[in-house]
């Protein structure tokens, strides 16, 4: 089938794309909001906001990475058709 390379080299583009997009949040997340959280100097329920950011914030923002990464790899393999069982939706038998 001709049309079959050309899919996978589309989905392995727009994985790729994904994961590259995915990872600079990752790194703007964890050095960039982390190192400049000092310079913000206003409380949230009585915690300094630099301190909320960079405990709780940061985790809060990896785990909404992870959790975007899932979705869009799965709207990936559902356009072209697959799941999690293989290309026939059937569990290998």
């Amino acid at each position: 089938m001709p049309s079959e390379p050309l899919a996978k080299e589309k989905h392995d583009r727009r994985a790729l794309v994904l994961k590259a997009v995915l990872l600079v949040m990752m790194v703007l997340v964890s050095f960039v909001a982390c190192f400049f959280a000092r310079d913000l100097s206003f409380t949230v329920f009585g915690w300094p906001f630099h301190f909320w950011l960079a405990s709780q914030g940061a985790v809060l923002a990896f785990i909404a990475i992870v959790a975007v990464y899932a979705w869009a790899m799965n709207r990936i393999e559902a356009e072209e058709g697959r799941d999690e069982h293989g290309p026939r939706g059937d569990a290998g038998a």
